[in-house]
């Protein structure tokens, strides 16, 4: 169905794919995986038609249709959704055709293939897609120019989901997204109908929603199948194999390399060497399994406080007087807490983090820390503030420099070392580095002088499924205080044991863990959209009520509707007879012709019918 076949792709002639093969058959779910930079969006570009392969080819069937999300959505004050709506063209354009066509024969080809497109359900999909995704039911009809990017990038994976392409490719589509929206996405993609490729370094979205893996490492592309954690396993024994072939054939090697020591100088042995060195030139040796780095992080630990090392006593906190966010937040932190900020995107969990961390103080009540508290604040907006023109080593130097003017060299290294810095990196520029590689030095940054409280916002963002890992390890080695916002379920389930809820302006411990949460915001969302169809449905009868009077022109609608009813239903009778007769097919432009004539009909017949039921029901409401 998608067939790569010898690809080859340079970019100012360094090679990044080189010779891949792949295929991806009809309703595979399938992963692409990898380390940041080794290929995985630009296998995307070149399947779209993007980019161009400067060698082989990746081909798909013609019937199919590919559709990724859209970086460049319009700056339009169109609704939310309306936009998503308009994201089938086809659909959009017929839509409007329906509303301006006089054409009878084209009305009717214009309602049959609204029908095939199932467009009288457009608006509700598209409402469930942007709900799902966290809008709430007020935002649909708000213009999408009024909201900021992390939401625009949600209308656009709306607006591809409403499109249900044969084959939908996702690059890392949980990036804006909050833990809630991710949980929906999950449950949705693992049962698309059709075609998934997804970038991720989210294990909890590959385990759940692929059945196939393409690992993009070195250049290659190799097919496992099975999620997530079935590759890791499966190539965890692939390499344990190549290893041993490897230690063969480096035995041999050595061996031959010996014989040719040992006797290229004598006249009776010259040939046998000779040809070993020829077999030396062509041996294919099996690439060693060099245990690439694995990146580590090593967070200094503090010296124990006693508890609490911090307290909120009925604080009030937000950004504008009068206005706070939270209200009366009662809880307390101890050395050993690990714990989890639960709630949806714009609920107050970063402003919660700032409390804790002093970047905001109470608006009311009062936050107490322990007189010897050093606190450790990550955030991912804090990359923006670093110093694009210094090294990772000269940044490290004048913070540790202000605690000990001594500081030495080895010392400074030492602490940039234990966060996966090498010489080489720590004196790039830190324009040079990558996402993972500032997050890596912002890790480095807040815990220089050992806090005992770890705050966390969103730390994920930006590092590979390795840096994860070695995140989680890191902090569960941690002896210190963790109070964590992450989108990533993994992280959570796995750093976690306390979990916070914040809805509602308050902050409340939640009695549960994660599975207990998916259950709880299932549950929620079901209430939300029941209250919100209450409310439609009771702001419904009580308009009709206000506006109908007995006399009113609402009855002569009606009246007239149903004559229209009427008079179709003996012109379809009629043209149905017509068509029954012995012999009507034999002409065939008449057929024709009478059939479009029929169809046009027949559409105009639903239209009317559905005006009508609609004027009936408005009547039996404004006499309820």
């Amino acid at each position: 169905m998608l067939s790569v076949t010898n690809l080859t792709y340079r970019i100012g002639g360094r090679t990044i794919l080189e010779n891949c093969n792949v295929n991806v058959m009809d309703g595979w779910k399938v992963g692409v995986i990898g380390l940041n930079g080794a290929g995985k969006s630009t296998l995307f570009k070149l399947a779209s038609g993007e980019l161009h392969a400067d060698g082989g080819d990746i081909s798909m069937t013609n019937k199919h249709k590919l559709a990724m999300v859209r970086q460049d959505m319009p700056e339009v004050d169109t609704p939310l959704i309306d936009l998503v709506v308009q994201a089938n063209v086809e659909l959009a354009a017929l839509m409007t055709a329906a509303e301006t066509e006089t054409d009878p024969y084209k009305i009717s080809d214009i309602h049959e293939r609204l029908m095939e497109l199932d467009a009288y359900t457009a608006p509700s999909r598209a409402a469930i897609l942007l709900t799902g995704l966290g809008f709430k039911e007020e935002q649909l009809t708000e213009p999408f120019s009024s909201f900021s990017g992390g939401w625009r990038m949600r209308v656009a994976l709306a607006s591809v989901l409403f499109l249900e392409p044969e084959v939908l490719m996702l690059d890392e589509p949980t990036n804006h997204l909050d833990l809630e929206a991710i949980m929906w996405l999950e449950e949705y993609l693992a049962n698309y109908p059709h075609t998934l490729m997804i970038i991720s370094h989210d294990r909890d979205l590959l385990n759940k929603c692929v059945d196939h893996i393409i690992h993009v490492d070195k250049k290659t592309l190799t097919m496992y199948t099975g999620n997530y954690d079935t590759f890791e396993r499966e190539r965890a024994e692939r390499l344990g194999l190549q290893q041993k072939m490897h230690e063969k054939q480096k035995a041999h090697r050595e061996h031959m390399q010996a014989f040719v020591d040992r006797f290229k100088a004598k006249a009776s042995k010259a040939r046998q060497a000779q040809s070993r060195m020829k077999a030396l030139e062509k041996m294919d040796i099996v690439d060693a399994v060099i245990a690439e780095r694995a990146i580590k992080f090593t967070f200094p630990q503090p010296e124990e406080l006693s508890p609490p090392i911090l307290s909120m006593n009925w604080a009030d906190v937000g950004y504008t007087p009068g206005k706070p966010i939270l209200r009366k937040v009662h809880q307390s932190i101890d050395m050993d807490d690990r714990i989890a900020l639960m709630g949806a995107n714009g609920n107050g969990k970063s402003t919660l983090i700032k409390l804790i961390a002093g970047k905001l103080g109470a608006m009311e009540g009062e936050v107490v820390r322990s007189g010897k508290l050093r606190i450790g604040y990550f955030s991912q907006h804090q990359t923006e503030e670093l110093d694009m023109t210094s090294t990772p080593f000269e940044e490290m130097k004048k913070l540790m420099v202000k605690k000990n003017p001594d500081v030495s060299e080895p010392a400074v290294r030492a602490k940039l070392g234990s966060f996966g810095f090498s010489k080489d990196l720590a004196d790039n520029r830190i324009s040079a580095l990558s996402g993972g590689e500032k997050a890596r030095l912002l890790f480095a940054i807040m815990s220089f002088d050992a806090p005992h409280l770890l705050l966390l916002d969103e730390p994920t963002n930006h590092l590979d499924m390795d840096a994860r890992e070695a995140l989680v390890q890191a902090l569960n080695n941690y002896d210190g205080a963790v109070v964590l916002v992450s989108h990533d379920p993994s992280m959570v389930e796995r750093v976690a044991d306390r979990l916070w809820l914040i809805k509602d302006g308050a902050c409340e411990p939640f009695d549960g863990d994660l599975d207990d949460y998916r259950k709880f915001i299932i549950q929620s969302r079901r209430e939300e959209r029941k209250e919100e169809r209450a409310k439609k449905s009771k702001a419904t009868k009580n308009e009709a009520k206000s506006s109908a009077k007995p006399d009113s022109s609402l009855m002569k609608k009606a009246a007239q509707a149903e004559q229209d009813v009427l008079k179709l239903s003996a012109e379809k009778e009629k043209l149905e007879a017509q068509m029954a007769k012995p012999g009507f097919y034999n002409n065939t432009a008449d057929a024709a012709k009478v059939q479009k004539q029929y169809d046009a009909v027949v559409a105009k017949l639903n239209e009317q019918e559905a005006q009508w039921l609609d004027f009936q029901d408005q009547l039996e409401r404004a006499s309820a």
